[in-house]
């Protein structure tokens, strides 16, 4: 399972000219599934993105969580962090899960997500052509891949 965490100061997902998810300050997380990911794997990342100290703390230096920011977190599926980009010019998807593995997946990954945070979590629609509109804080970014656990 990869993700893509970007800090924000506002994020929202858009489908058919109707904001499906708004969020001010907190995380927009971009995740592809994979069909060797487990529930360690989610569990692992969940673990990591509420408590990844990103945000300014009094001194500007950053030391706070997601959680410790009182912030949200919106969660989009991207089955193209799994393109694979060796041969030619048109990216491969072959490693993405086809929907009737990663749906699943991907609600059991905003499932925990939820618990853990104790907070609602706002979502993208899966499959839909969405428009991802975020104002990234810093910039910062953070690329994480459960498999090799970076």
């Amino acid at each position: 399972m990869k993700v893509v965490l970007q800090r924000v100061s506002q994020a929202s997902v858009t489908v058919d000219s109707k904001i499906v998810a708004d969020i001010q300050k907190g995380l927009l997380v971009l995740v592809g599934i994979e069909d060797v990911d487990t529930q360690e794997d989610i569990e692992w990342l969940v673990g990591k993105i509420i408590k990844m100290r990103i945000f300014g703390d009094e001194n500007d230096v950053m030391n706070c969580s997601v959680q410790d920011i009182d912030g949200d977190i919106i969660v989009v599926s991207q089955f193209t962090l799994h393109a694979s980009t060796k041969k030619g010019n048109r990216p491969s998807y072959i490693k993405a899960s086809k929907p009737e593995f990663a749906i699943p997946m991907y609600e059991k990954f905003v499932q925990s997500l939820e618990k853990d945070f104790n907070k609602k979590i706002q979502t993208g629609i899966f499959g839909a052509d969405m428009k991802v509109s975020l104002l990234n804080d810093g910039p910062v970014t953070i690329m994480m891949d459960s498999k090799n656990r970076e």
